[in-house]
């Protein structure tokens, strides 16, 4: 099932994505459980399909605007070069770390699919840069969590575009990852029960229609089940967190010449069995 959220007549809504249209929950239950994230944290997935049955609230999905379908996670955590590339701040080469990396990213800094991304203004927009990633979505509460049972707390996956401004990137991690409406996450998160094999997930990145980042799950270095485990041994995981699995190479700091973000760009991050994440720059 695919999950939307959205927003009509300035309220938030979400609903399961059938063919073009959202079929949205109805008010009692949306007073019940506001978002998708509160649908998770009370185990309610069979019932919001239940409601979903029932619901007669159509909306085509070219006339609502998507937002990043977990709206408000309490939780977003990013995966430093978790593919073999080249280091995008200053396009070297890189051997794969020995540890996880993780950075986090803020509310603010994430729109929905079809929405503009946000130019970086002054020096920091000559090296604005996107990355590609799939998303894993919590399901459920987890602490020190054994590999071999981690891919039972995922509820779904989504796409990500981690936007970076790599020259701030330099100043820190944080100030470079966490530009307002630098990012997009979207369309829509699909329930973990429709991906067959989640380490045959192919991504593909275009930019302006050519393609420049291709990858699959498998050739992480750290696979799934260990970012979620190592995650969950330093602090409990929450339905509804995202974990942004990193991004392979050909995100325009890694490419040979650079190639950073500019006005009138536009970008697709396509996830097999998800979707196609879509936005261009403002």
């Amino acid at each position: 099932m695919k999950i939307a959220t959205f927003i009509d007549k300035n309220i938030m809504r979400y609903g399961a994505v059938e063919n073009n249209h959202i079929v949205a929950v109805r008010n009692e239950f949306q007073n019940s459980y506001p978002s998708v994230k509160d649908v998770l944290a009370s185990d309610a997935l069979t019932q919001f399909k239940q409601e979903i049955k029932q619901s007669d609230e159509r909306y085509a999905l070219d006339t609502v605007e998507l937002l990043p379908p977990i709206h408000n996670p309490d939780r977003i955590f990013c995966v430093g070069i978790n593919y073999p590339k080249r280091y995008p701040i200053d396009n070297t080469p890189m051997p794969p770390p020995e540890n996880i990396i993780l950075f986090a990213k803020i509310d603010g800094t994430l729109i929905g699919h079809g929405t503009p991304l946000e130019m970086p203004q002054g020096e920091a927009a000559n090296t604005f840069d996107y990355e590609g990633e799939i998303v894993v979505v919590i399901g459920k509460n987890g602490r020190f969590i054994p590999q071999e049972e981690a891919m039972s707390f995922i509820a779904g996956y989504t796409i990500m575009n981690d936007g970076s401004v790599r020259g701030w990137q330099k100043h820190s991690v944080h100030a470079g990852k966490n530009f307002a409406n630098s990012g997009g996450c979207g369309p829509w998160m699909v329930t973990a029960d429709k991906i067959a094999d989640p380490f045959k997930i192919t991504l593909k990145t275009r930019l302006n229609g050519d393609e420049v980042q291709n990858t699959v799950a498998s050739e992480m270095i750290f696979q799934i089940p260990e970012l979620i485990s190592y995650i969950s041994h330093t602090i409990d995981l929450r339905p509804g967190d995202l974990i942004a699995t990193g991004s392979p190479e050909g995100s325009g700091g890694s490419r040979q010449p650079q190639r950073f973000l500019k006005k009138g760009d536009e970008l697709e991050i396509e996830v097999s069995d998800v979707g196609i994440l879509k936005n261009y720059v403002k």
